[in-house]
């Protein structure tokens, strides 16, 4: 996902329905460097096969699940510049930033979405995906999360890739699919979702099912020089 792609790169670029794979092909690291570290020193770095082997693997259990466990939008990281999570990411991945006036109501503004290419002209028509949505999150996880770290998931910005910023239809089309059931639409992007969704996996000690865990190696064998890089929550 690009975070800070310059602002004249626009001028050439047709908006709302038109793809863009060159522009969207990143790596992982790339976009890192381009957002800024989250972090001074814990930071991981292995190839995607190392960090695909390094997820466990165990049986989804989704019984008990509800969006609501996860208490998402909070006040964000500035509590007090009226902008929540949600609007916070929508700010942060602006390719070009948007005015904002009371309430943190953004006009203008442009997006790339990675998911499918498309540039955004308008925030009310972008949502922010949980990269792991949320209800893979339950399924994954290795004993009960406290609410606390439900939250602390749900508005993960600590990350570059924990939340990010795509079209609506992008992200209804995603739901709350892993990558055995669902890839985004532009091919271009694979190997960067590939090592997101696995950096964000290691990143909270997520577990994987054998089906995505399957579905990830195949990623890795058309990704040979992809790399996940992620920082652990405790």
């Amino acid at each position: 996902m690009l975070r800070a792609l310059p602002a004249l790169a626009l001028a050439a670029l047709p908006v709302l329905a038109t793809p863009l794979p060159a522009v969207a092909d990143v790596s992982h690291v790339q976009r890192t460097q381009l957002h800024g570290a989250p972090g001074p020193s814990t930071q991981v770095l292995l190839t995607l096969f190392e960090a695909i082997d390094q997820i466990p693997v165990a049986a989804e259990h989704r019984e008990g699940y509800s969006r609501t466990l996860y208490k998402h939008w909070n006040k964000g990281l500035n509590a007090t510049d009226g902008c929540n999570t949600r609007k916070e990411v929508i700010l942060t991945e602006a390719v070009e930033a948007p005015q904002i006036a009371a309430g943190c109501a953004l006009t203008g503004g442009s997006w790339l979405s990675p998911y499918d290419g498309v540039v955004v002209t308008d925030a009310a028509r972008l949502d922010v995906d949980h990269f792991v949505p949320l209800a893979e999150v339950y399924d994954s996880e290795q004993t009960p999360w406290s609410p606390a770290r439900r939250e602390a998931y749900a508005n993960d910005q600590d990350s570059p890739d924990t939340l990010i910023a795509v079209t609506a239809a992008s992200n209804r089309s995603k739901s709350d699919k892993d990558p055995a059931e669902w890839l985004p639409s532009d091919a271009s992007y694979h190997c960067t979702y590939a090592t997101t969704w696995v950096g964000t996996k290691l990143r909270w000690n997520l577990a994987a099912d054998e089906a995505e865990r399957q579905a990830l190696l195949g990623l890795g064998e058309d990704c040979p020089a992809a790399l996940v890089s992620y920082e652990p929550v405790p």
